[in-house]
């Protein structure tokens, strides 16, 4: 596999992490094939990890060079002064715009504590089609958001749509089961619908702004596609990657 690369310079490098592939090895995971490794083959050198995302999540993933430029890059991760955008597809139509305001903690760990976290999303679409999905309704009606987190908490924009009662499609852990079984086994979409479109951030060491744009990949424009949302999708991420 050749990660599709989106930035590098001397310092970084920046990928778009295919959907269903893990980060990095793990002891509780068969897996074979990480982003780390396969990244640290295919331009040989090793690189160093700045942030994560989830397996079930595409999108924008920077590493460092070094220890030292990914020590300078995840302070502002820290210091919550990356811009970070995702793309998601939601069950229903949500407000225009809106806040989510909802402490998340990490189930994974039984003593973990609630945490702050805020995300802040846009509805960019509304689409409704005649998919008998539920048993109360002859179509079924869904979104497409762009979310902006200010915090960076695990599963949180997963926690939070389905706070709201919009959980993101496809999402095992915190999504809607009646829906996601339709989208895999009849729809043929076997993913979670949550991208991270976009990073931007101040370059650490030459002071330039830098934003990277990852494109969707085939499986998230297909779901577009037969959702009518297609024609809402910003221009910057429609140059698929498959």
């Amino acid at each position: 596999m050749i990660l599709p690369i989106l930035f590098e310079d001397d310092y970084f490098i920046a990928i778009n992490k295919p959907q269903g592939m893990l980060v990095h090895r793990t002891r509780i995971s068969e897996d074979t094939v990480f982003v780390m490794q396969t990244l640290r083959d295919q331009i040989g050198a090793p690189v160093y990890t700045i942030h994560r995302l989830d397996r079930a999540t595409s999108g924008v993933l920077v590493y460092g060079k070094s220890a030292e430029a990914a020590e300078l890059l995840a302070a502002y991760f820290r210091e919550k002064t990356i811009g970070k955008k995702y793309l998601a597809i939601v069950r229903g139509w949500t407000d225009e715009q809106g806040t989510v305001d909802y402490a998340v903690r990490d189930q994974d760990k039984p003593d973990a504590e609630y945490l702050e976290a805020l995300s802040h999303y846009r509805t960019l679409g509304r689409g409704e089609v005649p998919y008998a999905i539920g048993y109360k309704y002859k179509t079924a009606r869904f979104s497409l958001v762009e979310v902006e987190p200010e915090t960076g908490r695990r599963h949180q924009i997963r926690k939070h749509f389905a706070h709201i009662l919009h959980p993101v499609i496809g999402d095992k852990r915190h999504g809607d089961n009646k829906h996601n079984m339709y989208f895999w086994n009849v729809l043929q979409l076997p993913r979670m619908l949550l991208h991270a479109s976009e990073l931007g951030f101040e370059h650490p060491v030459g002071g330039e702004t830098v934003v990277l744009q990852a494109p969707v990949d085939e499986l998230f424009m297909r779901a577009l596609q037969m959702l009518g949302l297609e024609e809402y999708l910003p221009a910057a991420y429609s140059a698929v990657q498959s």
